[in-house]
């Protein structure tokens, strides 16, 4: 659960002291609110923690996505890459735009593949979002390499993956615009919520525009006669969750550790059975560490290893739990506006995933519930391998 587990004094005290000066609204009324803006300082904060100059808080990480899109100028009929296992925001966030998902398989890191991405580039094509999923990066060398010959701009799901990073950049800052939600199960939680950074000053301003319905935010004129030069929409993160986010971020990195910590206790102690295969991980020192996944050798063994684990009353994440938010074979209600409009045509990503089961890792795991994760997987692996 990440951050959701350790909410407590400090975020009841960041939030009541919003309250106590009542504005929840981001913008103007200085006088009223002491001129103390928490979103502007989770902002800056959390721009100087991924290392980039710049960072928009958001309504959600469908929204930074969404927001993103719009500065990156998508227009209708635009070609964007994604990947095959994703959460359905990332397609739906494509369809908001007017864009075209053209869809890729993943690879055994279970994020973008870069030789089916290289496949499915044409002339229509407008942007490429890898997403790095459950905390891994994806493959970015790969894929920026890709980019920059065909000179298509990168926008990184990040997610699931607030505080991963990849080759010693922070998932998110290695393309041309990054994207990162805040709500209850990630790393860093503001109960919803979300955040976009990017390098690019022009960016940057395109995206605060849109956010908040075309304003240009010219600090020389009152709210009411500010300026506008594109449509937009609300997007707006809260004082309220910039409060929270605030606080959130300062142990970000306590979370990631514990995490860290504990999945590989859990891996270490199961790495011996035969007939599991891990996930691949194009740079293990990045794994945010919320999540282990291993492959079973057939889809049928991965169904009876997952409900060995449910009789032991172990739960999975996503894997197979939730796969049918998160792979785009399951999400018949968009396929056609998905080529080559067909569930079947991402036969190497439902292969791999059908094989995979998920384990979640949490904070705050006890010696009981790690060993219990242990002997689940071990039970299960004595019974179905």
């Amino acid at each position: 659960m990440g951050g959701a587990e350790l909410i407590g004094k400090e975020e009841k005290e960041a939030v009541g002291e919003v309250f106590d000066r009542g504005v929840l609204f981001r913008y103007g009324f200085n006088e009223k609110r002491k001129n103390i803006f928490r979103v502007a300082e989770f902002e800056k904060a959390f721009s100087q923690y991924m290392g980039v100059p710049y960072a928009l808080g958001v309504s959600s990480g469908s929204a930074a996505l969404r927001v993103a899109l719009a500065a990156l100028r998508i227009e209708r009929g635009d070609e964007i890459i994604t990947q095959a296992f994703t959460f359905v925001a990332t397609v739906e966030a494509i369809l908001e735009a007017g864009g075209v998902p053209v869809v890729a398989e993943v690879d055994q890191s279970l994020n973008l593949d870069p030789h089916d991405l290289e496949a499915k580039i044409t002339a229509k094509t407008k942007a490429i979002i890898p997403v790095h999923m459950l905390g891994v990066p994806a493959r970015m060398d790969e894929i920026m390499a890709l980019a920059r010959e065909k000179k298509i701009p990168v926008l990184e799901d990040s997610c699931q993956a607030c505080g991963s990073s990849y080759h010693g950049k922070k998932t998110g800052t290695i393309g041309a615009l990054g994207t990162y939600s805040f709500d209850y199960v990630k790393t860093l939680t503001t109960g919803e919520g979300g955040m976009l950074v990017t390098q690019d000053q022009r960016l940057y301003n395109l995206a605060r525009y849109y956010h908040d319905h075309g304003h240009e935010h010219n600090p020389e004129v009152p709210r009411g006669e500010d300026s506008h030069s594109i449509t937009g929409f609300n997007y707006r993160m809260n004082e309220v969750q910039g409060a929270m986010g605030k606080v959130q971020l300062g142990r970000l990195d306590f979370v990631l550790a514990e995490q860290r910590k504990n999945k590989t206790r859990i891996k270490k102690a199961v790495a011996d059975l035969p007939g599991i295969e891990f996930r691949d991980q194009p740079d293990p020192a990045g794994d945010g560490g919320d999540t282990l996944i291993f492959f079973l050798p057939k889809a049928q063994k991965a169904k009876a290893f997952n409900e060995s684990l449910q009789h032991s009353k172990i739960d999975t994440k996503i894997l197979p739990s939730a796969m049918n938010w998160h792979f785009i074979g399951n999400w018949k209600h968009m396929m056609e506006f998905c080529p080559p409009h067909r569930s079947d045509a991402w036969p190497k990503s439902e292969t791999l995933l059908k094989r995979a089961i998920a384990l979640p890792v949490s904070v705050l795991m006890s010696e009981e519930q790690i060993q219990r994760t242990i002997d689940g997987v071990r039970k299960a692996a004595k019974e179905v391998l």
